[in-house]
């Protein structure tokens, strides 16, 4: 019995399994290179991660916390009267305010001289909040009522730094002389930090007064416009896609109908905009910058995705379940609702919500409907006046606040983009928790 050779007559080399040879070992060392190139990747990946949130987190933060002045107010009835019997009502209760304040810092030992146009520049129109709150509450004049003031946007960024002393420059919003104040404040412990709640739950305030601003109006409206989003293209999606999958029969037109969604689920955004604004407003005058609007564009926008995420879920499914089903005698239309679409209907969930979270943060087609020119100042009156009247949107609102020129903006524009962000995170936790629960393994 002779070697076997091979072609070219050299002999087969000849080794032990229990030793690597040259050739074995450099596709080792290529295998362990390759991996070692993806954990680099994976490191660089996580690297500008962390330091997109962490820059994320460092600018919105201050979006979240607000410096107050808290003054313990009591105005009796003779001087509700004598306000509410003068011409200019708003100074009268101006000045009842600083004698207040006045008397408070000269008992903590601060002494102080201001007028009513400082008070104005550090807090606001004082008087106009205090009559607003006498005339709704009669019940509690001469009580004392602790009145916690939100400081201006400038005063603010003061206390936090923001804002210095050899930066700022005498205006109409604050001046150099005010920060005096300030600091006589702050040593009398009556200006102090709180968490913003009226961010959370306000609505916005316009371009003079960015420590007013909310966006919880926004939230509102996009509220809306996910419903709009969900009870439409959610049903017309899926609707689609078993018919395109399961039904249609294979020819020319189908296939131009897929190349065409295909497409569609590549077209930017603004395309939607613009043709939202050709058809929904301009043809069918529906009321400009409404939610409901918004949200039939959006339904264009997702509804490709939702349809090429639906198909790929009812392709995973195995023909042979199809297959079982027909073969024990059940209809198509029984096969496909009472066997695959229950298979498939985790990916289809997981589909729709990824598809709303995307129409959630869009901002170009919101653009050319008119809810970034719309400044939304309160919440709709009802539920059915939610989808018709003007509102804005997150996206929307964070876009219109970092286009101000007010360096202040630009805090509560970061904090929106936290919030927007803890949204996209919860419906990203739903569609995770959506596929497990409805999971089902063969």
């Amino acid at each position: 019995m002779t070697d076997a050779t091979v072609q070219g007559g050299a002999p087969a080399p000849r080794g032990s399994i229990h030793s690597i040879d040259a050739r074995t070992a450099k596709r080792n060392r290529a295998e362990k290179r390759f991996r070692t190139y993806g954990k680099i990747a994976i490191g660089i990946g996580l690297f500008f991660l962390v330091v997109l949130f962490a820059s994320i987190i460092r600018s919105g933060a201050p979006a979240f916390t607000r410096t107050v002045v808290d003054v313990p107010f009591t105005l009796t009835q003779t001087q509700y009267e004598e306000a509410e019997g003068t011409l200019f009502k708003t100074k009268a209760y101006s000045d009842f305010f600083i004698a207040a304040l006045d008397n408070q810092l000269r008992e903590q030992g601060v002494e102080a001289e201001f007028d009513a146009d400082t008070i104005e520049r550090l807090l606001g129109k004082v008087g106009s909040t205090i009559r607003e709150y006498y005339r709704a509450n009669e019940n509690q004049l001469g009580e004392e009522v602790s009145f916690s003031l939100a400081t201006s946007s400038r005063v603010d960024g003061y206390l936090t730094g923001r804002v210095t002393r050899e930066s700022m420059t005498d205006s109409r919003f604050l001046m150099a002389a005010d920060l005096d104040l300030v600091d006589r404040l702050v040593e009398g412990e009556i200006i102090t930090s709180e968490f913003n709640w009226p961010f959370i739950t306000g609505a916005d305030s316009g371009v003079d007064n960015p420590g007013g601003a909310g966006i919880g109006a926004s939230v509102v409206g996009s509220f809306f416009m996910m419903l709009v989003v969900l009870f439409l293209s959610l049903p017309i999606g899926v609707a689609a896609s078993i018919y395109l999958e399961e039904f249609a029969v294979q020819n020319r037109f189908t296939d131009l109908i897929e190349v065409n969604i295909s497409n569609l689920a590549a077209v930017p955004s603004i395309v939607f905009g613009i043709l939202g604004l050709a058809v929904f407003i301009q043809f069918m005058h529906l009321p400009q910058s409404a939610p409901l609007v918004g949200g039939l564009v959006l339904t264009l926008m997702t509804l490709p995705t939702i349809i090429i995420s639906t198909r790929a879920s009812l392709k995973a499914v195995p023909p042979s379940i199809r297959e079982a089903a027909l073969g024990i005698g059940a209809s198509k239309m029984q096969t496909v609702f009472h066997h695959v679409l229950p298979l498939a209907m985790p990916g289809i969930l997981t589909g729709t919500i990824i598809g709303l979270a995307q129409a959630l943060g869009e901002t170009a087609p919101l653009l050319l409907i008119g809810m970034v020119g719309f400044v939304a100042r309160g919440y709709p009156d009802g539920f059915l006046q939610g989808f018709v009247e003007p509102n804005s949107a997150m996206p929307a609102q964070i876009y219109t606040w970092a286009a101000r020129a007010d360096v202040a903006f630009y805090d509560k524009a970061w904090g929106g983009i936290i919030i927007l962000l803890i949204f996209l995170m919860i419906m990203n936790i739903v569609a995770v928790v959506l596929r497990r629960r409805f999971e089902r393994r063969w």
